[in-house]
Parts: C-alpha cells; structure tokens; sequence
C-alpha cells in the first residue's frame, strides 16, 4: 500500500527558567509565522501550572488547578495555533501523574525542550490532523489486511 506522505519542516526551542511555556511557545510560533504548528515531544520541568481536569460534571464544567511544586513534563501534546489545544501530563516527585488541558501558568523550573512541526501542505491545525487521521485509517487498514 502506498501513501503520500507529507514533508515536515522540525523546530527545537529550549525554554529556561522562569519563563511561561504556553505562551513563549505562541510567541515562537508566531515570530516564525509557522502554519499548523504542532508538538512532537517535550521534555522538561515546572514549577507551576494551570490546568482544566477531565471530570467535568453538570454542575462543574470547567474543574480548573493551580499547581504549586516542581514536576516533570512527561508529555506535552497539542496544536499551537492561535487558540492553543495543548494537554499535559506532570509528574511530581514521587513519580505519580496528573493532567489535563492546559490553561497557562507553564513556568519552567530547569528547561523545557520542545520539538514543533509544521508542513508546508498543510495550513491549520484542523487540516493536519484530518491528514493525520486519513494516515493511521490507512495504517489500520494495512495491518488488519
């Protein structure tokens, strides 16, 4: 079975201390004006966050954290078009996670490593997941002939 693929132009930026993730990421992005830009991997510290949880009730939409201490960033997934879509996971220091949407407040503790992609085929972030999707169903469909 063959794909077109679709060629990826890479960007690695590290962050240092004490600068905000969330939005030294937007400002990266938009001084390069990368089209569709989206997080390979991360990695790195924090010492704060702010987060909207999953667990969202009828009478609690929006369940938001403010977190205070240092964590790992075990991941950092996400578009970083002008209204960010970015999910994170921590780890504190015994090793138990949390995560959840991230709303800002992303300051580094030691570094933050960030791997961003873009295509130049592709001009939002809606398009290059439709692509991504089209891509696995493909792959899901090979492996399953």
């Amino acid at each position: 079975m063959a794909s077109a693929g679709s060629a990826l132009k890479v960007h690695a930026v590290r962050f240092g201390p004490g600068q905000e993730l969330l939005c030294s990421l937007l400002a990266f992005v938009e001084e390069r004006n990368l089209k569709a830009p989206f997080i390979i991997t991360c990695v790195g510290s924090v010492t704060k966050a702010t987060l909207r949880l999953a667990n969202a009730t009828a009478g609690n939409t929006n369940e938001v954290i403010h977190l205070d201490e240092r964590f790992e960033i075990v991941s950092l997934v996400g578009t970083l078009n002008k209204e960010a879509h970015l999910h994170i996971c921590l780890a504190d220091k015994e090793g138990k996670t949390l995560g959840g949407h991230v709303l800002g407040d992303l300051e580094v503790f030691t570094t933050a490593e960030v791997v961003i992609a873009t295509s130049e085929q592709w001009s939002s972030p809606e398009q290059s997941l439709e692509s991504a999707g089209n891509t696995i169903r493909m792959f899901v469909a090979y492996v399953n002939s």
